[in-house]
C-alpha cells in the first residue's frame, strides 16, 4: 500500500503533504528528527489525515491534488480548518 498523508506542525500550525509507504516511520524518522528540508524547522509534526491507495502513482496523484488550489479547498472542508 502507499499513502498520502498530511502532517500539521504543532508549532506553526502549518501543513505539510506527502505520500509514502510508510507514513508513521517517516514521521517519525525522518520529519521529526529534521532530514526534511521544510518540515525541519517547523518541529514537532503530527498526521492529521491519511489515505491509502494500491499504487505509487495513484498516491502522487493525490498529493499533487490535494498541493492545488482545489485540494487545499478539500483539506479545508474535510478537516475543518
Amino acid at each position: 500500500m502507499f499513502y498520502t498523508y498530511v502532517l500539521k506542525s504543532l508549532s506553526y500550525e502549518t501543513l505539510y503533504i506527502g505520500s509514502s509507504e510508510k507514513p508513521v516511520e517517516r514521521l517519525k524518522n525522518e520529519h521529526n528528527k529534521g532530514i526534511i528540508k521544510y518540515t525541519k524547522g517547523r518541529l514537532p509534526w503530527i498526521i492529521i489525515h491519511e489515505e491509502s491507495f494500491l499504487t505509487r502513482s495513484e498516491a502522487m496523484k493525490r498529493e499533487k491534488f490535494l498541493k492545488s488550489g482545489q485540494g487545499r479547498k478539500f483539506l479545508k472542508e474535510v478537516l475543518g480548518n
